[in-house]
């Protein structure tokens, strides 16, 4: 196991509130990203993405940089913007190794 993998499986086991902490931190960060990622995909820049939405290049970083609490409308015109549509799907998590 790599070494940043297994302080962050310890410090889990270890710590509820970082473990609470984390995944929530992960999946904010994961869910802004894939919104960076499609509109790159897209060609797009942040103005070009923000003239499209109506609004201002510094909304799309923070919607890119800080996802947390993002209402689904919000990544619905996203994906709109960008030619695309989402998809949400019920999963079962992932066991810790």
């Amino acid at each position: 196991m790599k070494t940043l993998k297994k302080y962050i499986v310890n410090r889990k086991a270890e710590d509820p509130r970082f473990a609470n902490g984390y995944d929530k931190g992960y999946e904010n960060f994961k869910i802004g990203i894939m919104l960076k990622v499609a509109r790159e995909e897209a060609g797009l820049t942040q103005e070009q993405l923000a003239t499209k939405l109506n609004t201002k290049k510094t909304a799309i970083s923070r919607i890119e940089n800080h996802a947390e609490d993002i209402k689904l409308s919000t990544i619905k015109k996203f994906a709109q913007a960008l030619g695309e549509t989402i998809r949400i799907e019920f999963v079962q998590p992932k066991s810790v190794k």
